[in-house]
């Protein structure tokens, strides 16, 4: 079985998360189980009503949406599996129950080798896996897991575009364990430098595993559910 992506980059950190972010990040290709997560978003989507008309340009990628509301449902799902380049990966893929409609939000986190020595994380979004970015996580002193995305780019058939810092967004991401709620929280924010906070989405879930059944997954593979409609293998 191959080691879980967050266990990989994270190395020795790894240790210093809470011991249900543990558990939550442990989930690795071959271990015949995925993550179901399902709760509430307090907020979640575009507050930037001039901005919505924008972002709905692109809902077809399934990465962004220009609906905003507060205390909307969502479900979660985990599927740890290797790519078809045979790198160790995570693809979550969310399902956000807006009264208008269900809105599609996934992406698949991969474990690269780094530079120096051991791993880094990219992640590709959206059905067509065309953005790409890297991804750097740590560990908070309270034990709560932070990402950052760093540079973007956009791979469009064989051309790839870069991003200028001016232009990028970045996402702020933090994950902890409330004691209080008995409950996983998260807060995800993506800024942009010129226009602000393009997206938001924060709130609280549960949390279990459950086994793929009837051969759902093979191997290490994804559910056919799961797939995105196209793979990038660029980094």
């Amino acid at each position: 079985m191959t080691e879980a992506v967050y266990k990989l980059a994270l190395a020795d950190e790894y240790e210093r998360l809470a011991p249900e972010l543990q558990d939550y990040f442990a989930l690795a290709p071959g271990s015949g189980s995925y993550g179901i997560g399902q709760g509430v978003f307090d907020v979640v989507g575009c507050r930037q009503k001039w901005l919505r008309p924008f972002i709905a340009l692109t809902g077809n990628e399934e990465a962004f949406f220009p609906e905003y509301g507060e205390n909307i449902p969502f479900r979660i799902e985990n599927h740890a599996h290797v790519d078809p380049f045979g790198r160790p990966a995570l693809t979550a893929r969310r399902e956000i129950q807006f009264p208008s409609g269900t809105r599609l939000f996934h992406d698949t986190t991969s474990a690269v080798p780094g530079a120096g020595g051991g791993y880094r994380l990219v992640d590709h979004l959206g059905r067509y896996r065309r953005l790409v970015t890297d991804l750097e996580v740590s560990v908070t002193p309270n034990g709560r897991l932070r990402g950052v995305s760093k540079a973007s780019r956009f791979f469009l058939g064989p051309v790839r575009i870069a991003l200028p810092a001016a232009l990028d967004a970045k996402a702020y991401a933090e994950q902890w364990w409330d004691e209080a709620e008995g409950k996983h929280r998260i807060q995800v924010k993506v800024i942009q430098p010129q226009v602000g906070l393009v997206l938001v989405y924060a709130g609280r879930f549960d949390y279990r595993l459950a086994p793929y059944f009837g051969g759902a997954a093979s191997g290490t593979g994804l559910p056919r559910y799961a797939e995105p409609d196209r793979w990038e293998e660029r980094t």
